[in-house]
């Protein structure tokens, strides 16, 4: 994993997992038993929601980034017991929405689960099987009104390893979508069931597209995942731009309808190596369809 100029192995990344892990699991953590979590875009995220998972709870993401009414709607539909923060989640949910939660700081310096053991925490022991949650996800729904979608291990790793290619590449893969969006969980764990690289980008440059073309090239990122409407832009933003990205194998798409505008065309026209890969399938259900496309933009 990369961010900026942090560095982690996959040893060092599950290290800390599983330390976190044992905290949670001290504190209370059973199957199916959401965990929120509510962080800003940085290594902790990661760490915190492996340690959900392989505590056996069920990870709940809150970004610290929506509006605090919503925010606050999940937390108090999902009532999760705990919640994993830092100082700008505990911000985005206010003090008097904390009352009810108990809260894992991780902004300290100095955690607690330090010293806790660093080797994976037994499943069979915690009770956890393929049946349980693996996460739990506010969708807006028709109404504009939060609700739940519940996701089993076993669904969750359907998704990742039905995958076509064996031996895929190893890729350098940008982790750009809220973990609040369920397509963050396919740019987590396609990367690392490929033991590629992952790239966490700052939310400033997420939501600015010249300077996340700019980041694309000096990270040589070469897996991508975006959904259409941001997939138009990004190629409108790259007309403007003309910035080459030499190292881009892979772009998917999904959320909505695929219209090959004149600017994407051009974009594929001008990087013949990259695959776009067209998928669709309901949050609900996580069964995804898939379409890559000829290399050949007219096709």
């Amino acid at each position: 994993m990369v961010y900026e100029d942090a560095r982690l192995s996959y040893g060092e990344l599950n290290a800390r997992a599983n330390r976190l892990a044992y905290h949670l699991i001290a504190l209370g953590v059973r199957p199916d038993q959401p965990v929120a979590i509510c962080l800003e875009r940085s290594p902790a995220v990661l760490v915190g929601l492996l340690a959900i998972m392989k505590a056996g709870g069920a990870y709940l993401p809150l970004d610290p980034a929506y509006p605090s009414v919503r925010l606050r709607q999940v937390l108090v539909d999902a009532a999760p017991r705990l919640l994993l923060a830092d100082a700008a989640g505990r911000s985005a949910l206010g003090s008097d929405t904390l009352v009810d939660v108990t809260v894992v700081d991780l902004d300290t310096t100095r955690p607690s689960w330090t010293n806790l053991p660093s080797s994976d925490p037994d499943p069979r022991t915690l009770g956890l099987t393929s049946r349980h949650l693996a996460y739990v996800i506010y969708t807006s729904g028709s109404t504009g009104t939060p609700n739940s979608v519940e996701m089993s291990h076993s669904t969750f790793l359907n998704v990742v390893w039905s995958r076509p290619e064996l031996g895929a590449p190893k890729r350098r893969t940008l982790q750009l979508m809220t973990l609040n969006f369920d397509v963050s969980f396919q740019e987590l764990f396609s990367c690392w069931n490929d033991g590629g690289v992952l790239v966490l980008v700052r939310e400033t440059t997420r939501a600015d597209f010249t300077g996340l073309l700019e980041f694309l090239w000096t990270e040589a990122i070469e897996r991508l995942f975006l959904p259409f409407g941001a997939l138009k832009h990004f190629a409108e933003v790259w007309g403007e731009q003309g910035v080459l990205l030499p190292s881009l194998r892979e772009i998917h798409t999904a959320g909505e309808l695929l219209r090959t505008t004149p600017m994407l065309r051009s974009f594929l026209e001008v990087h013949p190596r990259v695959s776009l890969i067209n998928q669709d399938g309901p949050a609900e259900t996580r069964v995804v369809t898939e379409d890559r496309l000829a290399a050949d933009p007219s096709r």
